[in-house]
């Protein structure tokens, strides 16, 4: 079945007086949530007793639980010191959510700099091969690695661009975060018919078993010409997307991804909501 669950905590987690991850399980699964999505974004500085304790409240609950990687990761950087810190950041974070009991890690791929797109695409594709490699030589190739699609034009990662790393080798599932398609698109995501061509490309390129469950990113996103500004809320009704059409397509193609919220504060309540509109799509 799909699992809904936030990337993080919401402010209401901390206005209920809890702050400690481990209490982010019981909170979810109160919420009626299925996952959690822990961000290692700021650098990956946890002591393995902490993953451990972690990942024993997760289970204890029932929540399966991913992490999202550092954010300033870059395969296309032409430096190779700094490309060996990227490895590290991605082999960091899945040794981590190993010891959580996850299976997921997300990660940005690129950012296109000062090189034409493809030089950029390129390189970045090559470096997830040497990536895939050390996977393997690491014994990790039993986890997802979720390279994501990114919402301002100057980042690598349309969604041609991920099929083609995801290509690569099957560690690789997409993570298609549909706020971040939509405000690099400049609003594309609007009817089920959209949502459909854009999962029909991925599902002809990757094919059904590798993307029946997929790893989403869903929240309403602030946009202007370069793409992303920021991310909204569900209360948001200037900017898109709406996730009621892609709960249709989602049943319609018998996909059953990971959905995470991402919302500005409320992601845990608009992921309960996202659960809702699905299950009116199944009754």
């Amino acid at each position: 079945m799909i699992k809904f669950g936030p990337s993080g905590n919401s402010e209401s987690f901390y206005a209920a007086g809890y702050s400690h991850t481990e209490e982010a399980a019981t909170y979810v699964k109160e919420m009626g949530l299925d996952c959690f999505e822990y961000s290692f974004g700021r650098g990956v500085r946890m002591g393995e007793d902490k993953a451990r304790a972690i990942g024993r409240a997760f289970d204890a609950e029932d929540v399966e639980i991913s992490v999202h990687a550092p954010y300033f990761i870059n395969f296309a950087n032409p430096e190779e010191e700094m490309v060996a810190k990227s490895y590290g950041y991605v082999l960091d974070s899945a040794k981590m959510c190993r010891v959580m009991g996850g299976k997921r890690i997300v990660f940005h791929p690129a950012a296109q700099g000062k090189d034409a797109r493809e030089i950029a695409v390129s390189r970045a594709e090559d470096r997830l091969k040497v990536l895939r490699d050390y996977i393997y030589l690491n014994n990790l190739q039993d986890m997802m690695f979720c390279p994501e699609t990114m919402g301002k034009l100057a980042q690598i990662g349309t969604p041609e661009e991920i099929i083609r790393f995801c290509l690569v080798d099957e560690v690789y599932t997409p993570c298609i975060d549909f706020g971040h398609v939509n405000a690099r698109e400049q609003g594309s995501l609007k009817t089920a018919s959209d949502y459909r061509a854009l999962l029909e490309m991925f599902l002809e390129k990757l094919g059904y078993e590798r993307m029946k469950h997929f790893h989403v990113h869903f929240s309403k996103i602030m946009y202007g010409a370069k793409g992303e500004i920021k991310h909204l809320t569900f209360a948001d009704e200037t900017y898109g997307p709406e996730f009621e059409p892609l709960a249709v397509v989602l049943h319609d193609l018998k996909l059953e991804p990971y959905i995470v919220s991402e919302s500005d504060g409320t992601q845990a309540e608009d992921a309960c909501a996202m659960k809702r509109m699905y299950a009116a799509v199944l009754a």
